[in-house]
């Protein structure tokens, strides 16, 4: 039985959307003191075109279209996020930035694959673990299965590379496994094997090395590597609890802090804002999970309620890397501050998963979870 969206989650995203985008007009002052005209045109048309117009339309869409179709074509999805995240590597198609390959080249602007990944191994896994019910908790039939299903993402990431988004899709296939009732003893060996692969890899990834070095010295290199943690510091800690004023922060401009639209957008929002305003950001994305829980907790079927806990987890996991991120409680990742910093690709995937989650609100829950 069908019923109106959950409003109150509605409303929680169109505040984060609004205020991010104030946020982001702001930072914009900084990126524009640093780059050329066409670099920042650039950005706009990514952020507004493609993130916030085109997104708007697919939340718009995909709140009305019949979630249970997601079951249906999840597969599809996954295999295409799977073929655009290997196209990445292609000459000429895959764009390279800063050492890492991430994005295709779409001319007028650039396309990020691993969103596209990210949404389709949500759907898919929740497909999979609807079907699965009671076999998810046997080690043949459950555990081995879902470490294939997530080990073709990791390796696809870890080769770009794109540690911080593999880390945030790893985090949100754990929770729908443990949620689908996986194993408490397979879940802690298959956490405690990714910590042994995880230390593997870095010893393998220098830049790695370097980030964790400076996360645990942060005044080692204050001037070279960990010269964006510093600054990102400065920030927040300038703002103090009232800040600047919006529109009035100063480490967004050169030669302070190096990517104000996007990595540090929360430490420019900090420095203006200070640390009520930034502890608003904090509980609103809060909030925004304890509301997608809550849907979740109604959802009409087992996929339903499965697929709005993995993008729940998807979106507010790699918010909360953003933003310990700039305040040194976590090493720098790349991944950027959803509904707020620079990322057209992400916000475009960012109101699609909200509005799957909204389209999954209007249903009413039944009896069961089949």
């Amino acid at each position: 039985m069908t019923k109106s969206f959950d409003k109150i989650f509605l409303g929680i995203t169109l505040t984060l959307v609004l205020g991010g985008f104030f946020l982001f007009l702001s930072a914009s002052l900084g990126l524009l003191a640093r780059t050329t005209g066409e670099t920042f045109q650039s950005v706009f048309v990514s952020q507004i075109v493609l993130g916030l117009f085109l997104g708007s339309i697919s939340l718009w869409i995909l709140s009305r279209f019949n979630y249970k179709h997601l079951r249906r074509f999840s597969f599809y999805l996954f295999l295409a996020g799977i073929i655009a995240c290997i196209l990445v590597f292609v000459p000429y198609i895959g764009f390279e930035h800063g050492g890492a390959k991430r994005w295709l080249d779409l001319r007028f602007t650039t396309f990020q694959p691993s969103e596209l990944l990210k949404l389709g191994f949500v759907l898919y896994l929740a497909t999979w673990l609807a079907s699965a019910k009671e076999k998810v908790r046997t080690f043949k039939y459950g555990t081995i299965p879902f470490l294939i299903l997530l080990g073709i993402p990791a390796v696809l990431l870890v080769l770009q590379p794109d540690m911080g988004t593999f880390g945030v899709l790893a985090i949100a296939g754990m929770c729908m496994f443990f949620a689908a009732g996986g194993r408490f003893s397979h879940i802690i060996s298959i956490i405690l094997a990714g910590i042994l692969a995880f230390f593997i890899v870095v010893h393998f990834k220098p830049y790695l090395q370097e980030r964790i070095d400076i996360f645990l010295n942060p005044d080692k290199d204050p001037q070279g590597s960990g010269y964006q943690m510093n600054q990102s510091l400065i920030a927040v800690g300038s703002g103090k609890l009232f800040g600047r004023g919006f529109g009035q922060g100063i480490q967004k401009f050169p030669p302070f802090l190096p990517e104000p639209t996007s990595d540090s957008i929360f430490a420019v929002a900090s420095e203006e804002l200070g640390f009520l305003g930034s502890t608003t950001i904090v509980l609103l994305f809060v909030l925004f999970a304890m509301r997608g829980f809550h849907i979740s907790a109604k959802a009409p079927d087992r996929f339903a309620r499965l697929a709005v806990i993995g993008i729940v987890f998807l979106i507010v996991t790699q918010c909360f890397i953003n933003i310990a991120s700039m305040v040194g409680l976590f090493p720098l990742t790349g991944v950027p501050l959803l509904f707020i910093s620079h990322g057209g690709t992400a916000l475009l995937f960012a109101l699609t998963e909200v509005g799957i989650i909204l389209n999954i609100s209007r249903h009413k829950s039944g009896t069961s979870f089949g």
